[in-house]
């Protein structure tokens, strides 16, 4: 088991590729803190989970939330005695607006979650990580933090955001050894379509955003995501650090 007596985070895990990402880390014998707002959902793949040879424990908090994303890396680090590994893929969709037609709300609730969630989790995890010398972040970020236009206005600049933390989270502690790497999807399949934001799509900003994906060979699966995230997690990848790290089949490669 490659996650052997390691303790990890994965928030966003009530759905798709955060629930990918926790069980395969209890089946490789994690103990996982599983974060999401739908608690109900998070029981259920802990019992899903009852067999493996990790363990997952359901938390249930809004990423958007300073406390309640500290209190999730104290309950960690409570429950199982430390904390390895950090993974930020909570994530909401914006409705595609550019950013003449960005609603404020909107701006403020996507930045809360795609962005101010993934910086006080690290901000709070770094703390430990310093303490045990060691730690893993990964943060799934998206092509659209690569290039200008997968979405909106909101989401773009957020992901953008969450790949510079990235960078420049893995060298200030590079030397402490703790690294950050993000996962960048492509088109995966996934709830986040089914977000709020989406139910009012901006079409004409949609437009504009879709117009290159009939380079997209397939939509990939969460399971796909789910095997990355395994693999930066464990010592196979102890030296890649900083990395941003495109799963998306090929589409940005066109």
């Amino acid at each position: 088991m490659k996650l052997q007596g390691k303790v990890a985070i994965v928030t966003g895990a009530s759905a798709g590729m955060g629930r990918e990402i926790a069980y395969l880390y209890a089946k490789e014998g994690a103990k996982v803190l599983a974060v999401a707002r739908r608690k109900e959902r998070l029981e259920a793949l802990a019992n899903d989970a009852e067999d493996l040879p990790g363990e997952i424990v359901p938390f249930a908090a809004d990423m958007s939330d300073k406390q309640q994303v500290e209190a999730m890396v104290d309950a960690a680090i409570k429950t199982f005695g430390g904390l390895d590994i950090l993974v930020n893929n909570a994530g909401i969709m914006d409705d595609f607006s550019p950013v003449g037609d960005v609603d404020d709300e909107m701006w403020e609730r996507v930045l809360g979650v795609n962005l101010n969630g993934p910086f006080y989790a690290i901000k709070k995890a770094i703390k430990h990580f310093q303490t045990v010398k060691a730690g893993v972040i990964i943060n799934v970020a998206s092509i659209g933090g690569l290039f200008g236009s997968r979405a909106g206005a909101a989401y773009t600049a957020s992901k953008h955001a969450l790949v510079g933390l990235t960078k420049n989270t893995a060298f200030m502690y590079a030397l402490e050894n703790i690294r950050c790497n993000a996962i960048c999807p492509g088109g995966i399949e996934t709830e986040i379509g089914t977000g709020a934001y989406m139910s009012h799509i901006n079409q004409a900003g949609m437009a504009r955003a879709m117009a290159g994906t009939g380079a997209n060979p397939r939509m990939g699966k969460s399971s796909e995501i789910a095997t990355v995230a395994l693999f930066l997690a464990t010592d196979d990848a102890s030296y890649i650090n900083g990395q941003c790290i495109a799963v998306d089949g090929g589409f940005t490669a066109y």
